[in-house]
């Protein structure tokens, strides 16, 4: 951000044509826009560390008064369609596992979901349940609704995003649970007289869980960085459209937070991820 062209007095000398080069130069001095990029970043992460966010030159209010609501709707949003891919897609990958005629379907659905631009799938939606059928609202948020409305409106970029993320749950279920039920303890535990489903659940999901539980790691950062793409085209507010008017807007203080939190909730996730692995397969601990 700051290799991007202007600064954010820049911008606030179109707002206001008043100021003069010796006001730019003052204000600059004050929010220490002429001292270098290094010093800058350090002042800054100070300055969180002490708790101050500052201000958001966008809204001319504290950070966190902008940061926290977007990152609500987002957490609705994100986490809704998360938690229906993840869901969805392994339990696809499962039964195209046990059954291969289904397993050959599954892993087409798959490439062609993850071929399938957000974009575009949202706008067929968008012309099918909203314009041709007019079941739901074709995007905004609902406002002071009760819990059924506030569903109706987040059914289609929920739907958008599960899809969409459900193939690379289900192709990696898939190829994981076909090689754990061709491995020589599964044939064991069938020999022992265990059900099928027996087998599935306790033996051969367990050590096939280890790749989506990485999966699942590397999408929590997306519950917090938002899906800029489809909350636009739903004209939902969230972190994508947050992020990307900040750092358009070159408001620094609200795109470095926001970028921070990212990627403080992906590590955080990364960690308990590996932790969650060694837990399912005490092998890796080795």
């Amino acid at each position: 951000m700051g290799l991007m062209p202007g600064d954010p007095l820049d911008l606030a000398m179109l707002g206001d044509p008043t100021l003069t080069a010796a006001d730019l130069a003052k204000l600059r001095e004050i929010h220490g826009l002429d001292r270098p990029l290094h010093e800058r970043y350090l002042a800054w992460a100070a300055a969180v560390l002490r708790g101050d966010f500052g201000y958001s030159r966008l809204y001319s209010v504290p950070v966190q008064a902008v940061l926290w609501p977007a990152l609500g709707s987002t957490l609705v949003l994100l986490g809704w369609a998360l938690a229906l891919a993840a869901g969805g897609g392994v339990l696809l990958g499962v039964a195209g596992a046990v059954r291969p005629g289904l397993g050959r379907l599954a892993d087409g659905f798959s490439i062609l979901v993850q071929a399938t631009p957000a974009f575009w799938l949202g706008l067929l939606l968008i012309i099918l349940f909203a314009v041709t059928l007019g079941w739901l609202p074709a995007g905004g948020v609902a406002e002071d609704a009760g819990l059924v409305e506030a569903l109706r409106f987040l059914v289609l970029p929920v739907a958008t995003l599960a899809l969409v993320n459900m193939a690379a749950y289900a192709r990696h279920g898939l190829a994981a649970m076909q090689a754990e039920l061709a491995a020589p303890y599964i044939r064991t535990a069938r020999m022992k007289g265990l059900s099928e489903g027996a087998v599935l659940w306790r033996h051969a999901f367990p050590n096939a869980a280890v790749p989506l539980v990485t999966i699942a790691a590397l999408d929590a950062g997306a519950l917090v960085s938002g899906a800029l793409v489809t909350e636009t085209i739903f004209a939902r507010p969230g972190m994508g459209k947050l992020i990307y008017d900040s750092v358009m807007g070159n408001d620094y203080n609200l795109a470095l937070l926001a970028l921070l939190l990212a990627a403080l909730v992906t590590m955080l996730a990364t960690l308990a991820a590996d932790v969650a692995q060694r837990l399912i397969d005490p092998r890796l601990a080795g």
